[in-house]
């Protein structure tokens, strides 16, 4: 195949022996956690026992919207959650973070995150922007991360004898930062913890990036709620909109008020004709993400072939869909960009300009050319312009169209 892409697309010299290496390298790595999740996924359209009827969906307040119902039925079967709210209203991973640590946060109490400062525009919400949540009157800590990339146990254990703790936060993925993401195992060592120090305590988890990518999901690691988005992962590349919360039922009915209205809850929101396309979404889920793994695999080992530090190494295990390339320059992240843009089904004549994203205090730049605006699963890179000036890459609804648009950022670089 990466002889026949760098035929076609004229990559010859240097470039196509280094792409051929990293397929080389990468041909054989086996991925027996997604053979697993497609089985779970699998098991639970079984049990669910879904009926064309069922799929029809409602327009105004969306009383007894089946296709609703039946989704987030779905999502809780494969989430390992007592109950799920999934809507197209809730309209990012971030608008469903912030609405349960907002509902799980009473006045006087505390906020603390145990996987250091959330990404960019979480932090925002929570702390800097008008109307944050720190304005409620909840206090918000944070503890830093271990230097190997782990929970620091014994600043939680203090943290949470303090006193006042609420709610405990963990972002699996590593956002904006250059760290590793977290595994669920990882996760069930610090919310066994978290039980056993505070046994009150709330624990969200923001699952977006990492939905199937391991056979656990942090519901069944004992996590009360996990929030993200619906045009990642769980979209399976054709959910045109929408995110979730799923986990306990009382915790998702108080995020549902708090959403919506105390007393209406979860009850109203229509599907407006799309449950069909996100109930689908969900079924092909599996094989998108495990086609991204390999896609980023490749890219992977073809930059690290090139000479640049890459997180996670080629074959090694992984816990979300974002592979880290670390550039070094301004320079180097535009001619990626550009490259990658290159290579995109959509918009591909256009060139990346840096420029301002609500919520994040420096420029970013992006490479999208997604059917669905900001659906991540499908191709994509996006980087901060600031030091260590590295490259998440995220994304590939298939090998192919990964390989290639890795070919063209490493082309683009190059020339």
């Amino acid at each position: 195949m990466i002889e026949q892409l760098c035929e076609r697309f004229g990559v010859d010299g240097r470039m196509r022996e280094a792409a051929l290496e990293a397929y080389a390298r990468t041909a054989s790595v086996a991925y027996p956690a997604q053979q697993r999740v497609h089985a779970n996924v699998l098991h639970a359209f079984v049990e669910e026992g879904i009926v064309e009827s069922d799929l029809a969906g409602s327009t105004g307040y969306g009383y007894d919207d089946a296709a609703r119902t039946r989704y987030e039925s779905l999502l809780a079967r494969i989430l390992g959650a007592e109950r799920a709210i999934a809507r197209l209203s809730i309209v990012s991973g971030t608008h469903a973070i912030v609405a349960a640590l907002a509902a799980c946060t009473p006045p006087g109490r505390t906020l603390l995150s145990i996987s250091g400062a959330p990404y960019d525009t979480l932090r925002n919400a929570i702390c800097d922007a008008p109307h944050a949540l720190v304005t409620s009157g909840i206090e918000y800590r944070e503890i830093a991360l271990s230097d190997e990339g782990g929970f620091d146990f014994r600043a939680l254990e203090d943290a949470c004898t303090a006193g006042d703790l609420a709610t405990v936060f963990v972002q699996r993925s590593r956002g904006y930062a250059p760290r590793r993401s977290l595994s669920v195992a990882e996760c069930e060592g610090a919310i066994d913890a978290v039980k056993r120090l505070a046994a009150d305590a709330v624990v969200l988890v923001d699952n977006c990036y990492g939905e199937l990518v391991e056979e656990r999901e942090p519901s069944h690691a004992g996590a009360d709620l996990v929030m993200g988005s619906l045009i990642k992962n769980l979209g399976g590349s054709v959910a045109p909109a929408g995110a979730y919360v799923a986990g306990r039922a009382e915790l998702v009915e108080r995020v549902a008020a708090r959403l919506y209205a105390p007393g209406l809850g979860a009850a109203l929101g229509p599907s407006l004709g799309l449950g069909r396309t996100l109930v689908q979404g969900l079924f092909l889920a599996p094989l998108i993400v495990e086609q991204c793994l390999r896609g980023l695999d490749f890219i992977a080992a073809l930059f690290e072939g090139l000479g640049y530090d890459v997180d996670p190494k080629a074959g090694s295990r992984r816990t979300d869909i974002v592979q880290a390339i670390r550039l070094g320059s301004p320079e180097r992240l535009a001619r990626f960009a550009t490259g990658l843009q290159a290579a995109l089904p959509v918009n591909a004549r256009f060139r990346p300009e840096p420029g301002a994203v609500p919520g994040y205090a420096d420029p970013v730049l992006m490479s999208s050319g997604a059917f669905v605006s900001g659906s991540t699963i499908e191709l994509s890179c996006d980087a901060p312009l600031r030091p260590p000036y590295e490259v998440y890459v995220q994304g590939g609804v298939s090998f192919a169209h990964a390989c290639l648009g890795a070919i063209f950022a490493a082309r683009a670089m190059e020339g």
